[in-house]
């Protein structure tokens, strides 16, 4: 998606599902672990690089939220909105890395805050597109999202490595 010569400002990772489940905040002494959990829908993993703003964001959504990357009873395969399907977004962080040796360098990416208010509001808009698509149908969809700026564990149930890396 990013221009032909131009330096991409945002990298996602799309996968469709059956069912994920992701930690958003682990056990300590005083508390158990929490997760968020979806059905059938999509995983988003999302980075941003340095210099993005808040202008690729509708156009991140429209672009990942209308894919045709889900199978329908049918068999045609049709879009998270047209499922219609949940979405767990996954801030991700190591998307941005680059290999240096035997290292990883993380160098061009942007800075936590920046970062974590341009994930916000990608997750507040993707919330928004998904309840306008699915406001007329009885439809049980939910936007689940993880924690910015901490190590979370997942478990994903899928049929099928149907994973799509997009850059903006």
């Amino acid at each position: 998606m990013s221009e032909k010569g131009c330096t991409p400002v945002a990298r996602t990772v799309l996968q469709q599902c059956l069912q994920a489940r992701l930690q958003v905040k682990p056990a300590d002494e005083h508390s158990e672990a929490q997760f968020v959990q979806i059905e059938r829908g999509m995983v988003i993993y999302v980075c941003f690089f340095k210099g993005a703003t808040d202008d690729i964001l509708p156009k991140m959504v429209s672009t990942l939220l209308n894919l045709r990357l889900s199978e329908s009873a049918s068999g045609k395969m049709v879009s998270v909105l047209d499922l219609p399907g949940s979405l767990l977004i996954v801030p991700q962080a190591t998307l941005g890395g680059k290999a240096k040796g035997r290292g990883m360098q993380y160098h061009n990416n942007i800075s936590k805050e920046d970062g974590l208010r341009l994930y916000s509001a990608f997750v507040a808009l993707c919330e928004k597109e998904l309840n306008a698509a699915v406001a007329e149908s009885s439809a049980e969809v939910t936007v689940k999202h993880g924690t910015y700026g901490n190590r979370q564990v997942l478990k994903i149930d899928t049929n099928g490595p149907y994973t799509h890396l997009m850059e903006f």
